[in-house]
């Protein structure tokens, strides 16, 4: 299923699919603030981690910030993060794609 949109309602987040229908949420109190997401996953920040979820909520990966940086943006099928003057592109897995320096 692709993730249209995510939502904070009353302090959860729910998840819509493509036919506008909401079909999981959790309290961002478990999940942490949201940064992003792509067509299948979403991206969370909470204590300094970024952690990667899917359309039911299911965590996918956990990795420190320190380890990929400051989050840029989700799209599609990857995640950007910037970190010392590059820019990291990863997947959903949090497993680096490929780097640039900017």
């Amino acid at each position: 299923m692709a993730i249209s949109d995510v939502q904070l309602k009353s302090n959860y987040y729910q998840i819509f699919d493509s036919y506008g229908k909401k079909t999981k949420e959790s309290h961002a109190s478990s999940v942490g603030e949201l940064c992003g997401f792509g067509l299948d996953f979403i991206v969370f920040l909470k204590s300094n981690y970024y952690s990667t979820y899917d359309e039911n909520f299911k965590k996918i990966k956990e990795v420190h910030s320190s380890s990929v940086g400051v989050f840029k943006n989700a799209a599609g099928v990857t995640i950007t993060f910037i970190k010392s003057n590059y820019v990291g592109t990863y997947d959903k897995n949090l497993k680096k794609i490929s780097e640039r320096h900017i």
